[in-house]
């Protein structure tokens, strides 16, 4: 019935910071961007290698969401990489940490957590 995960959709606190993250910084390209006045919002469409899309929203006054990964909701975005290590290196780079790699125990594959500018958690996991 279901083909894959079309899309995510993120409320940012603050647009451009997180324009530039997600678009400059984790590479996404830039699908559409649109600026609706009535709402004083900005939606942002990025491309996901795999056709899937992340919608980067604002909106004025948005209130903060307890985050991290044991809250309840959403619990984080995982991205897969080719090369873990390489991935942690290329975020250093642009002054975003990872955590400690770990290691999945029902799947043997390496991980990491970092977040967005928003404290939304992202994870890599090896492909």
């Amino acid at each position: 019935m279901f083909n894959r995960i079309h899309h995510v959709a993120i409320i940012c606190s603050d647009y451009p910071i997180s324009k530039r993250f997600y678009h400059q910084v984790l590479g996404l390209s830039i699908l559409g961007e649109h600026y609706r006045e009535e709402r004083k919002s900005y939606k942002l469409d990025l491309a996901l290698p795999d056709g899937g899309q992340i919608e980067l929203f604002s909106f004025e006054g948005a209130p903060a969401r307890p985050s991290y990964p044991e809250a309840q909701g959403l619990r984080h975005l995982a991205f897969e990489v080719d090369d873990i290590e390489r991935a942690i290196t290329y975020l250093a780079k642009h002054n975003v940490m990872c955590e400690p790699i770990r290691m999945d125990e029902f799947t043997g594959k390496t991980f990491t957590f970092f977040s967005d500018p928003d404290g939304l958690p992202l994870e890599l996991y090896q492909k």
